[in-house]
């Protein structure tokens, strides 16, 4: 048996008597209000040889690695396990953003930091559309495990995964829920963005004390957005631009990965929605499935326009030179044979193999990957 810790920071509402003593949180809104954030640590037992066997656990053309079903294990663990949440000493004449609140959010990111200092980078994680707290908690925590697992990139660099979950319904049904959870995404995107604000100053802090002789660990911040955890992040971005002075917003990332995004196929072109996401990054990567049946309901059965995730940008050539996309189509199709799902393949095999290489510094190019570059436009990549 061993401990597995992931962070977590959410506006859902906590379940229990006690805010600093939740038995779990729920699918509404904080009861301070939908940008009150709340931070934390989820620690689960695991056993290692259950573990183990999804690591080697072979799929379709996509190599080993089950996070699918590592997934499905963990959620079951997640009621069993402990929660930590980072408490906060408010007072009624001092505004929460004021450097002289004890806030939760100081208390994660000292965590965070340590973690760093031992050759640890991050990946802010934030989920999609019909995600209950307990499986959201899952889902962070395969994918951590996945991006550790042992043969994977650089065995001296790891890769500790911070959750943001917002109040998805986590109720499959097929108008309600949806409609409710983009409403709760475009409501959670200014909870998120006031989180990376807060991240932009505790960073610039570090940076004025490396002045004084304090140092820095080297280590990167990512982050990856899943399906309509992307339309999330659009209405984040607005935030972050009110709260910005000057012309650019702040580069907090190294990479941003943008996994089965149920945003609109022209939103990395238009400015008002996810235009100006590579301000915040060094590289931002698109990766979609043409046969992605989840993006398929949402395109014909709630009227929106094709999907970012189904067949990626609908003009590649009009996207900043730091976007990247990468069609997964060809490996991914007939997943549904081996009882797994075609819109969270980031977890699976050599697919997570890639976000593990962007994070350890690799070039799209580099022949480590399985990728073959599309004969028309430079910047698509068809994964093979």
């Amino acid at each position: 048996m061993s401990q597995l810790d992931l962070y977590y920071a959410t506006n859902r509402c906590h379940l229990g008597k006690d805010r600093w003593n939740p038995t779990a949180y729920g699918k509404k809104f904080s009861d301070d209000g939908m940008e009150n954030l709340r931070f934390g640590r989820v620690s689960l037992q695991l056993d290692d040889a259950r573990v183990l066997k999804c690591f080697q656990t072979p799929v379709g053309q996509l190599g080993s690695g089950d996070g699918l079903s590592l997934m499905d294990y963990l959620s079951k663990q997640v009621p069993h396990g402990s929660i930590q949440a980072y408490q906060e000493a408010l007072q009624s004449n001092i505004h929460q953003d004021s450097q002289n609140a004890a806030l939760g959010s100081a208390a994660l990111f000292q965590d965070i930091q340590q973690a760093m200092l031992q050759s640890s980078d991050v990946l802010v994680f934030i989920h999609g559309f019909n995600v209950s707290w307990q499986d959201a908690v899952a889902n962070a925590a395969a994918l951590q495990l996945m991006l550790n697992r042992p043969g994977l990139g650089d065995p001296k660099q790891k890769v500790l995964v911070l959750l943001f979950t917002w109040p998805s319904d986590g109720q499959a049904l097929p108008f309600t829920s949806y409609r409710s959870d983009r409403a709760e995404a475009e409501g959670s995107g200014a909870a998120f963005g006031r989180g990376l604000l807060k991240l932009r100053d505790f960073l610039a802090g570090l940076r004025d004390r490396s002045g004084q002789g304090q140092a820095l660990c080297g280590q990167n911040i990512h982050l990856l957005c899943h399906s309509m955890g992307n339309y999330l992040l659009q209405h984040t971005l607005r935030r972050i631009d009110d709260f910005t002075p000057g012309n650019a917003l702040p580069r907090l990332f190294e990479q941003v990965f943008l996994c089965a995004p149920d945003v609109d196929d022209t939103a990395l072109e238009d400015p008002a929605k996810l235009g100006r996401l590579h301000e915040l990054a060094r590289q931002v990567t698109v990766y979609h499935n043409k046969g992605d049946k989840a993006l398929v309901i949402s395109d014909y059965t709630k009227g929106n326009p094709d999907r970012l995730g189904s067949a990626g940008a609908a003009r590649p050539v009009a996207l900043h030179q730091k976007i990247q996309q990468l069609d997964c189509s060809l490996v991914v199709h007939g997943l549904t044979k081996h009882g797994l799902s075609e819109h969270s393949y980031y977890l699976i095999g050599d697919i997570n193999l890639d976000l593990r290489h962007s994070m350890d510094g690799l070039s799209p190019a580099d022949p480590q990957r399985r990728r073959q570059r599309h004969p028309l436009y430079a910047n698509v990549w068809l994964f093979s």
